[in-house]
């Protein structure tokens, strides 16, 4: 082959191999005030590229790039010591972490308003004096396919979107944030968000056993950590009475209870949910009439649904359609997110809604801030979209369950025998449709670890839904709640 000839092939190859990515991070410089007092911070923001070892014959052939994650963190200007840093994100899964970063945690947040009263476009942000970032440095990761993530030019997205390797590629995030931070020996805590609980509870009994990373709590908000407790599936009558308490606080906010206190109202659903409605839902048929004409009074009753409607549905309400019910008469639906929300159907009639008024309602305000923040404040530029809730991720791959509920159960379990000084923060929301609080109760019983360790476990409730933060008084609680857990590091 004639020289030029040769190097007219290199020069085809070059052209087809795709850039060799590099992290894009940047680096500015804010303060805010704290009670009085100011702190400096370091935002850093921007991609970094994950890579994975590549063996062939039995030989190391290196490192393959394999995705390209977003984060972005907030690390206070003095000497960290022993300052603890929080990994979060949010959950989904296709979910980017914009909610927890905007909404609850970070030194920014985004003013949408709340149920009844939410803010107009363009909406508008604020800083967040109650931010933790006052008690703990922050990292907040956007798994691939959400935020700016994704998998490098050529690579498969699909590799990243299921169970497992969504574990793996966040704990590599978490390692590699640790390192290149030189963090090792500051306090860890790992902070997520409905399935971003599941994703937590894991994530501790993988860091612990593969890269010997010991988080020191879990901050789980919204947790749903056995999908089974929330899965409407035949033959699986466990949700139903799981997520009774949560139709009777979403009854009660919508005036179907009276002036009967919420907790009131809650304790009598959830004693009802533990005993005579799950052992009438076990009898079936051989449930006599008269014993079955209580139970349809009493969970009509409350539910805030009609006898005729529980008595047409044999008892089992699944939470879409109570959240179709609920107001059918008012022709509104309410909120899966967040049962105070409520919408309008174009079918009035129908039985499913097809819009949750809870998320509409807010996921424009939390886009808006996200996209304006992070070029107009952290001085972060990249034109691809950021996906702040995306499809791309499904179907996700549960394979490692195939024949068996979806549960991490044993993970946290495991993670917490290994690791007796691990800590578990619970935070729950009343009017949450999505991972009820009662379900969450139901899970940490079953945990399976000697009692002296359930000292560990703290459980936290605010009257609102599954952002309970979107409710001002729910915000301002649940931060001082995270930042005592916290300060005990």
């Amino acid at each position: 082959m004639a020289a030029s000839e040769a190097n007219s092939d290199d020069t085809a190859r070059e052209a087809t191999t795709p850039a060799e990515p590099v992290d894009d991070l940047v680096s500015t410089h804010h303060s805010i005030t704290v009670d009085g007092t100011e702190l400096a911070y370091t935002a850093t923001t921007g991609r970094i590229v994950l890579r994975e070892e590549v063996l062939a014959d039995g030989k190391f052939k290196g490192f393959k790039p394999k995705a390209e994650v977003f984060l972005t963190s907030y690390v206070a200007d003095a000497e960290p010591g022993d300052r603890p840093v929080t990994f979060a994100f949010n959950g989904g899964p296709g979910s980017s972490s914009v909610w927890l970063h905007l909404g609850l945690l970070g030194p920014r947040r985004v003013l949408s308003g709340d149920a009844g009263d939410l803010a107009p476009p363009p909406y508008g942000l604020a800083d967040n004096p109650e931010t933790l970032l006052a008690h703990s440095d922050l990292v907040f990761i956007d798994p691939v396919s959400t935020g700016y993530s994704r998998a490098v030019e050529e690579g498969e997205p699909a590799d990243f979107h299921g169970y497992a390797r969504d574990i793996e590629s966040i704990a590599e995030v978490i390692r590699l944030w640790t390192s290149r931070n030189n963090r090792w020996m500051s306090p860890k805590y790992l902070a997520g968000e409905s399935y971003g609980t599941l994703r937590a509870a894991a994530l501790a009994e993988h860091l612990q056993n593969r890269h010997g990373l010991y988080p020191n709590g879990l901050l789980l908000i919204s947790s749903v950590l056995d999908m089974g407790t929330i899965r409407f599936t035949d033959g699986n009558d466990q949700p139903y009475a799981l997520y009774l308490p949560t139709y009777a606080a979403i009854a009660h906010y919508h005036g179907k209870h009276g002036d009967r206190p919420l907790r009131e109202v809650v304790a009598e659903a959830e004693e009802f949910a533990s005993g005579d409605y799950p052992l009438a839902l076990a009898r079936g048929a051989r449930l006599p009439a008269d014993e079955r004409a209580d139970i349809v009074r009493r969970t009509a009753r409350l539910t805030g649904l009609t006898e005729d409607y529980v008595d047409r549905a044999n008892l089992r309400i699944e939470h879409i359609r109570f959240f179709t019910e609920l107001l059918r008469d008012e022709r509104r639906t309410v909120g899966r997110m967040d049962g105070r929300f409520t919408g309008w159907e174009p079918d009035a009639a129908g039985e499913h809604f097809t819009d949750d008024p809870s998320i509409s309602g807010i996921r424009g305000a939390y886009a808006a801030a996200i996209n304006h923040y992070l070029r107009a404040e952290l001085d972060y530029v990249n034109d691809l979209p950021y996906e702040t809730l995306s499809s791309r991720v499904q179907p996700w791959s549960y394979k490692e369950f195939e024949g068996a509920s979806v549960s991490v159960v044993d993970k946290l379990s495991a993670a917490m025998r290994s690791n007796p000084h691990l800590r578990v923060h619970v935070a729950c929301g009343y009017t949450d449709g999505a991972t009820p609080h009662y379900a969450a109760e139901h899970v940490l019983a079953r945990l399976t670890i000697p009692p002296q360790l359930r000292e560990n476990i703290e459980v936290r409730y605010y009257e609102a839904g599954h952002m309970m933060y979107v409710h001002e008084p729910s915000r301002i609680q649940q931060s001082a709640d995270l930042a005592e857990f916290v300060r005990r590091s």
